[in-house]
């Protein structure tokens, strides 16, 4: 673990005894990103194990509808996880120097809160569901455009996952990398096919055919 994310630690216990059982923290350390989850306090929302990746973090800051520009936290970003609705916030964690080392992730589960909507919309036909449509469908809105911060995230996260993999010059190799970097939604940034290419040391055009052959299977 990185020296800097030893004392997020306690932080991240003390938010999940705060708030009970439907909350879990994942820290992450992000300069081994293959392998970032580094402490996990209740983690029975998602049941992340400690030496297990990220998951949604490129996501939440693309498509997050509650973050600022400019801003080191992404803040009530909904998704599904096995059926269940969770509320999750991350703080991006630097060091002295500004570059990208770890995460913070806070997984609420209102899988019950949503089901309470529900039964209240039967029951009160009045009832408005429309906040919880919005809250479910933020994932489904477009990529914020411009936004440095998250162009910079996505980058520093490309060039730590090559840097982890290191062996890249054969072509099973690099279409593994490119494989993890696309489950996780390295590829929903402009600008990160380039980006790949470019460290790889190969073209636009071969990242292209990886990455179709990646996605057919």
């Amino acid at each position: 673990m990185h020296p800097i994310l030893l004392s997020y630690v306690p932080v991240a216990d003390m938010v999940a005894r705060t708030f009970g059982e439907d909350c879990e923290v994942l820290l992450h350390d992000l300069t081994t990103p293959q392998h970032s989850i580094v402490h996990a306090a209740n983690n029975r929302v998602t049941g992340r194990r400690i030496g297990e990746s990220f998951r949604n973090l490129v996501q939440k800051a693309l498509f997050s509808g509650d973050r600022g520009e400019g801003e080191d936290f992404v803040a009530n970003y909904y998704y599904e996880h096995e059926g269940r609705l969770i509320r999750s916030s991350s703080l991006l964690i630097r060091d002295e120097k500004g570059v990208l080392i770890g995460a913070m992730c806070i997984n609420v589960d209102c899988t019950h809160l949503r089901e309470n909507m529900r039964w209240l919309s039967r029951a009160m036909p009045d009832f408005d569901e429309a906040g919880l449509a919005r809250a479910s469908a933020r994932k489904t809105e477009a990529p914020v455009e411009g936004d440095r911060n998250v162009q910079k995230m996505v980058y520093d996260l490309i060039d730590k996952i090559l840097d982890e993999a290191r062996d890249t010059d054969t072509k099973e190799r690099r279409i593994e990398v490119i494989r993890f970097m696309n489950e996780r939604g390295i590829f929903l940034m402009k600008g990160a096919l380039e980006r790949v290419a470019d460290r790889l040391g190969i073209s636009k055009v071969t990242v292209y055919s990886y990455l179709d052959e990646v996605r057919k299977k």
